[in-house]
């Protein structure tokens, strides 16, 4: 077999054979093909595209690529959640332990963000002692003990995909359903859970900005997991502007832990109860959705899922002291109001624009080995739909380097768009998909 009849053969828009598709992985991965012709057949495939069932094969063969995790040990249907990336998501740090409050087991691994913000690691390490890196025997016991646990990704948890992403970053060939479907799924499945839950993010803050494409990329997930055999379910929600009000990895937090004790932002609150549901439900704990949101407030509520929290910091090492004075968690030098500049009703906070104004302060990593200063970020004060005038605070950026704050609020006061009409509001969820959805 050759790589160059592959690249010929997707070409000319023909079919590759599982055979063909698993030895460009496999001789890839391995450095026996150089980069110049995977490049030229991810080209090929940008334009001539991938069917179901070679996306199906192509997600396999990066998921054998490497680790296979085994979550055997750890008792009852394991359910994983993935994000596919936002403006102030911090889902997971209030999901996991609502959802573990309910008796799902959440055995979740996680990466570090490159972009706007850390990822859900970086957050959680904003909690001063907080430790991500459990032996597996650790990981398993403390899922089986108190359900919940969120460590880094193995380095071996398919090398395939971070080469060929790699790859495709360099070669514009990013933007491709089958290509995205299969990266993310490759990583879900390879992490060993029974079940997923997908939250596909759309708008001006997402991956994917058009609708269509959210739901085209939402089917293809879902169809790779029911193939193999994993339940999977997608919901599509919207990021066209940051989700909550705080962007950046400390003040997150704090933000997570209010949704938590019962407090926080509607639409994060929301989109928990909606993800965890669903969770719930793929986890055999509840009869139906109502009953399995029923049980993500009574979490709340009660104040079990806020113990549960405490409980997964303590054990990963974390100082709960931070988390029982969410005060003491650290903050930036300087707090700078940014206000709007004429009278109106906020039409779009344009949420990548948020995003790269908190990277400005140093909130994420512009490269993957920049340093995250965990302190900084922006908290808006103002969401879509609401009415402001001449000199109301729109959002406070918080820094700690003055000519930062300067930069940033100059980006940050583009994302803001202000008009004299009544706008229309964004729903939150866009819609569900499931195997029955699609037919």
């Amino acid at each position: 077999m050759r790589i160059i009849d592959i690249i010929l053969k997707k070409r000319n828009g023909e079919k590759l054979s599982r055979e063909e598709i698993d030895y460009m992985v496999r001789e890839y991965t391995l450095g026996n093909i150089p980069d110049y012709q995977v490049s030229a057949l991810l080209m090929a495939i940008y334009f001539q595209k991938l069917d179901d069932e070679e996306t199906a094969y192509l997600t396999e063969s990066m998921m054998n690529s490497g680790e296979i995790v085994d979550l055997r040990h750890v008792e009852g249907i394991k359910v994983d959640k993935h994000s596919t990336g936002g403006v102030g998501d911090k889902t997971t740090i209030a999901l996991a332990p609502i959802v573990a409050a309910c008796g799902v087991p959440v055995a979740k691994m996680s990466g570090r963000g490159l972009g706007h913000t850390g990822g859900t690691l970086d957050k959680l390490e904003s909690i001063p002692g907080f430790n991500v890196n459990l032996t597996k025997d650790e990981f398993i016991n403390q899922v089986n003990e108190i359900k919940v646990s969120v460590i880094g990704q193995t380095s071996n948890l398919v090398p395939a995909d971070k080469k060929l992403y790699a790859l495709r970053d360099v070669t514009a060939t990013v933007d491709n359903i089958s290509l995205i479907a299969s990266s993310i799924m490759s990583k879900k499945l390879a992490s060993g859970a029974d079940a997923i839950v997908l939250d596909v993010k759309t708008g001006s803050g997402a991956f994917m900005q058009d609708i269509n494409d959210s739901f085209e990329l939402a089917k293809e997930m879902v169809q790779i997991g029911t193939n193999m055999n994993r339940e999977t379910v997608a919901i599509i929600s919207d990021m066209d502007q940051p989700l909550g009000y705080a962007v950046g990895n400390c003040l997150e937090i704090k933000e997570a832990i209010d949704v938590l004790l019962g407090r926080g932002p509607e639409d994060l609150k929301e989109l928990c109860i909606v993800v965890g549901a669903h969770m719930i439900l793929l986890a055999k704990k509840a009869d139906d959705l109502g009953q399995a949101k029923a049980m993500i407030e009574e979490a709340i509520s009660s104040g079990k899922a806020f113990s549960v929290f405490k409980e997964f910091v303590e054990r990963q090492g974390g100082d709960i002291t931070f988390i029982d004075n969410i005060e003491l968690l650290p903050k930036a030098k300087e707090i700078y109001a940014l206000r709007a500049t004429k009278r109106g009703y906020i039409h779009k906070i344009h949420a990548n624009t948020v995003g790269l104004s908190a990277m400005i302060l140093g909130a994420g990593r512009e490269h993957k080995d920049s340093i995250i200063d965990l302190s900084v970020g922006i908290v808006l004060n103002k969401k879509c739909g609401d009415f402001v005038t001449e000199g109301d605070v729109l959002a406070y950026i918080h820094s700690n380097n003055s000519i930062l704050t300067e930069q940033s609020a100059t980006k940050m006061i583009t994302a803001f768009k202000i008009e004299q009409n009544i706008p229309e509001i964004r729903p939150l969820i866009f819609g569900t998909v499931t195997k029955e959805s699609m037919g």
